[in-house]
């Protein structure tokens, strides 16, 4: 039998980009944003990985998305790790309609860096007031826009 890191090595080396092990039970993957739905659904429905979480962060190369995917009888974690260039107009497909646990943290992620997760059955404000500036986004960066 092959090891977990194996078989998501082997399932999802057509959209990989960067692999890296950070530990032995903590590996980040860098892979394409087209393919983003795809994978989640070969980890979790497939491998019978759970979604813990997502993370996001302005880099200077783009929005950085990080989803966090446990395998909790071996403590193993897979965060795959995609960039969203364009600052302009940041979207994604949502994991929502994967797994309802996506819901809020994409929530969290659209209202605080301005990331559209497209597919969201409900896109609307969970930290920030109802009346929040449109356009303004706490978690970004004031950085000049290169065109």
């Amino acid at each position: 039998m092959n090891s977990l890191k194996t078989q998501v090595k082997e399932r999802l080396s057509p959209w990989v980009i960067n692999w890296y092990e950070h530990s032995a039970r903590r590996v980040y993957i860098d892979v394409k944003i087209e393919a983003l739905k795809e994978i989640a659904k070969i980890l979790f429905k497939d491998l019978g990985l759970r979604f813990a979480t997502a993370s996001g962060c302005d880099t200077p190369r783009g929005i950085e998305i990080l989803y966090h995917f446990s395998f909790d009888s071996t403590g193993e974690i897979f965060s795959l790790r995609v960039l969203i260039e364009d600052r302009n107009n940041p979207q994604i497909d949502s994991l929502a309609t994967l797994f309802s646990g996506a819901e809020w943290i994409e929530r969290e992620i659209w209202e605080l860096l301005g990331v559209n997760f497209k597919g969201h059955p409900n896109l609307k404000h969970l930290l920030l007031v109802e009346d929040w500036p449109e356009g303004k986004y706490p978690l970004r960066k004031n950085r000049k826009i290169i065109q």
